[in-house]
């Protein structure tokens, strides 16, 4: 598992890790999703969501901070379970995250679409065929397939042009954002955010088990680990912050979200945060500039989302393949770009697939990926633990002072956060959509497992 220093480019400096963790973080669901949020939650059931599923995520969280100063090599989670808790569990948790890792990218490549056609309504060319009652239209797909072959080039040519694109883009969204907050701070009406719970106050679960699929993006630090040309313990420190950074953006963005909109308009079908910001603006300077300036930030959210987790996903496929749980030609690197090309173009075309099932697999993916990065985050805590145990003297540039209460807390809230997902509970996946995304995803990773075991 030893890595060779030179194998990647390391150019990320703290502008870059910064932006490359926030922008996966924030990707398209606070455009269109928000509506949902409220309306199932309330205004304040949402805020406690986030607070709530933050809280978990950042206990983990400080886990990865430690463990991706004291082992900063590609593949973030697989090296750590791999050296903690051995060859079987890691392949469990890697698989898992790998899950999480390409329901965000195929998601994006839907998303985009969904977002372009906000803006122009004329890529509506006729609907080809229904997903689950929603029309799969041939612009749509073209919209979509386009972004998927755009993205995939950018991160086969290098990290450095991801990266760039990465900061550009992530400027964009941060500007989109201002136009709500200040719109909403002028204009907001506070007894449009009636009710602040729900009721039944179990929709705070209904949003709750999709915090951890907002969340994830944080660890596409630790994937890339060999590329950051930063101390180890400031690597550390930058997930952190950047976790900080996401939890704030969503909370302000569901707040100002319920104070523009009433229950009928959050229930609406369009884009609700930027049918917000259009609503706070037209009081004071017409609002179709302020609607059109948030979809762009949320086709930025896209992007952004989008290219973090092609880089996250390739490293953990690339890690996987040097690790031997998948065939080698998965870690190989461009004799140029020093990517790991083959994983990032097997993404790729999984990208260009998902547009042919249209807006309907979007909820689906958000659940399935949020139920898949819980199962992921839970072994990495477990490992931290364990290689405290078995490896006392591993230099640790970024040390918690007290691991095991912040070790056996991460693990407790994960295990809690997970059995919301299960059958008993109100918030449970969805039978047969979710839970046959889940379960096909696992049988594949059996399969794999026997496979490259019998191979070996």
């Amino acid at each position: 598992m030893q890595a060779a220093p030179t194998r990647f480019a390391r150019v990320l400096k703290t502008r870059d890790v910064l932006m490359l963790s926030f922008g996966a973080m924030i990707g398209w669901s606070w455009i269109l999703m928000t509506g949902y949020w409220v309306g199932n939650a309330g205004s304040l059931g949402t805020l406690i969501a986030f607070a709530a599923g933050g809280l978990v995520i950042g206990f983990i969280a400080l886990t990865y901070a430690e463990l991706a100063s004291a082992m900063p090599r590609a593949g973030g989670e697989h090296v750590y379970t791999h050296a903690g808790l051995g060859a079987g569990w890691s392949f469990v948790c890697t698989w898992a995250l790998l899950m999480a890792y390409v329901t965000v990218c195929v998601f994006e490549s839907v998303a985009l679409p969904t977002a372009v056609e906000y803006l122009i309504p004329a890529i509506r060319m006729g609907a080809l065929w229904h997903v689950a009652g929603a029309p799969v239209d041939l612009g749509f797909i073209l919209v979509g397939l386009a972004g998927a072959v755009v993205m995939t080039w950018i991160n086969v040519v290098g990290i450095r042009t991801a990266a760039i694109v990465q900061g550009i883009v992530t400027v964009a969204i941060f500007v989109s954002g201002v136009v709500l907050f200040t719109g909403a701070a002028g204009y907001g009406l506070p007894e449009l955010a009636e009710p602040k719970i729900a009721v039944p106050a179990t929709g705070i679960l209904t949003v709750l088990i999709m915090v951890p699929a907002l969340l994830v993006g944080f660890d596409v630090l630790p994937q890339s680990a060999e590329e950051i040309d930063l101390p180890p313990k400031r690597i550390g420190r930058l997930l952190i912050v950047s976790l900080v950074m996401a939890v704030v953006w969503y909370g302000a963005i569901a707040w100002s979200v319920a104070v523009a909109l009433t229950p009928e308009e959050l229930a609406g079908d369009g884009l609700i945060t930027a049918d917000a910001a259009k609503k706070l603006w037209s009081v004071a300077a017409g609002g179709s500039w302020a609607g059109v300036a948030l979809t762009v930030g949320g086709i930025g959210g896209v992007l952004t989302s989008w290219n973090a987790f092609i880089i996250g996903g390739s490293r953990v496929v690339f890690a996987l393949a040097e690790s031997g749980s998948l065939p080698a030609v998965f870690g190989r690197l461009h004799p140029r770009y020093k990517t790991p090309y083959v994983a990032v173009l097997a993404i790729g075309l999984l990208s260009c697939i998902s547009p042919l099932f249209g807006r309907t697999i979007l909820v689906w993916l958000i659940n399935c990926g949020s139920f898949a990065v819980v199962a992921a985050y839970l072994f990495v805590p477990i490992a931290f633990l364990a290689l405290r145990r078995s490896q006392p003297d591993l230099p640790r540039p970024y040390r918690l002072r007290y691991p095991r209460l912040v070790g056996m807390s991460a693990i407790v809230l994960a295990l809690g956060l997970l059995c919301l997902f299960m059958p008993f509970s109100p918030s449970s996946l969805v039978w047969p959509q979710e839970w046959g995304i889940v379960l096909g995803w696992g049988a594949a990773g059996v399969l794999v497992w026997l496979t490259r075991r019998n191979a070996h």
